[in-house]
């Protein structure tokens, strides 16, 4: 068994939850175990997108956590970060 995280945070709330999980358990299936979807009912582990202490993973449901991660599943983009940077230059303007 390994310890693992799982967190995700909203601009009102934030949930860390430590968990034991088999050797060679996914990022997908920690977070599914974590409980963390009955406290956040957004979360879709299968579509958020997820990273291990700020690193984003290509493919969650194949990457296969070590003792010590932390699953962060990130809420989706509101907007491009492109365009709002774009947006905020126009309003300096």
């Amino acid at each position: 068994m390994i310890n693992v995280e799982v967190a995700f945070a909203r601009p009102d709330r934030q949930e860390i939850i430590g968990l034991q999980v088999e050797q060679g358990t996914s990022a997908v299936e920690a977070v599914k175990r974590s409980g963390i979807t009955a406290v956040f009912p957004e979360i879709d582990p299968e579509k958020n997108d997820m990273g291990i202490f700020g690193k984003v993973i290509k493919n969650p449901s194949d990457h296969e956590l070590r003792d010590g991660d932390r699953v962060e599943v990130y809420r989706p983009l509101k907007i491009d970060p492109k365009q709002a940077r774009l947006n905020r230059a126009k309003k300096k303007t």
